[in-house]
């Protein structure tokens, strides 16, 4: 135990978060968080990048949690996060364990961190008749009239924008109710990639992922009963592979889109932390050059300095 309650550990796609977090939490006897919106569905495990293998080291499971607890098709969100990562949590320290927070869903990791107070939003159906029909452009454009759109996934799918504009409306009409959601002090590192060296690693892994199956995992997800609006709502991989497979577009088409996508979404992960700093998250950052054992190295000196200073505080 390192007597912090909790280590983050984020960073934009491809910039090996996992790894890195399994190696600490190998060090610490510590057991891992994962702070992705996507990776909590069952079968959806390619196209979120799960790298459950990562997991096994020596044959031995590092433990983590918040991965594969809903079914594929379901529309998780950030309340029931917090509510899981409060469980999860609480659970891990109950045992003496280490938590390490992991992920890159940046909205997610400051809403435990910084103990956003959220409520779930229920279905407003006669809203979603009114929304039926009308463009993405058009949803885009409802949406700006309730706030600043910074998280351009709300409109990555009419799907995510009518939902987007129901929790809006919703808290427009009934407020944000207080809830105990506590903040939660963390040491947060992130890894710090250059731009060329992370696209490069986004295309190399968007092409081993198609090597690997991505389509016909698409393919098992519509089989099994999931309709293709549903998945598309999850968005990038699942939006255009999607697509792709139904026949709404070509590989190239799918491939080249993607990838271009995903690229657009790390740059906006980046974005979001350095708005978690402004707001007041200290994140030290490191070297994705390093080796795993250096940057560990650079954790523990900054949690033994933070421990130092607290005893003399």
């Amino acid at each position: 135990m390192t007597d912090l309650p909790l280590i983050t550990i984020i960073g934009p796609t491809a910039s090996g978060k996992t790894a890195l977090a399994v190696a600490l939490a190998v060090r610490l006897d510590a057991e891992i968080i994962s702070g992705d919106s996507r990776q909590v569905y069952r079968g959806m495990d390619i196209g979120t990048g799960k790298d459950l293998g990562e997991y096994d080291v020596g044959g031995r499971q590092v433990p983590h949690h918040l991965i594969d607890i809903r079914d594929a098709g379901y529309k998780y969100n950030i309340y029931e996060y917090q509510e899981d990562f409060r469980h999860a949590i609480d659970d891990i320290r109950a045992r003496g364990k280490q938590p390490i927070l992991c992920g890159g869903s940046g909205l997610y990791v400051e809403s435990v961190l910084r103990g956003y107070a959220m409520m779930p939003v229920p279905e407003n159906t006669e809203l979603r008749r009114r929304l039926e029909g009308k463009t993405l452009d058009e949803l885009a454009q409802i949406l700006a009239t309730y706030k600043t759109l910074h998280n351009t996934t709300d409109t990555d799918t009419a799907k995510r924008a009518i939902r987007a504009i129901e929790i809006e409306e919703y808290y427009l009409s009934h407020g944000i109710e207080a809830r105990s959601m506590p903040a939660h002090r963390s040491a947060v590192f992130g890894i710090m990639i250059d731009r060329d060296e992370r696209r490069r690693r986004i295309s190399r892994r968007l092409d081993e992922r198609l090597a690997a199956g991505m389509t016909d995992e698409v393919r098992r997800l519509l089989d099994s009963g999931i309709k293709a609006e549903d998945l598309k709502y999850y968005g990038l991989e699942y939006k255009y592979v999607t697509s792709y497979v139904t026949g709404e577009i070509s590989f190239d088409e799918m491939h080249d889109g993607l990838e271009t996508a995903i690229h657009q979404f790390a740059k906006r992960q980046m974005t979001w932390f350095r708005g978690m700093e402004r707001r007041g998250t200290p994140i030290c950052w490191i070297d994705h050059s390093l080796s795993t054992d250096a940057k560990i190295e650079v954790i523990m000196d900054n949690i033994n300095k933070t421990r130092n200073n607290a005893s003399r505080g």
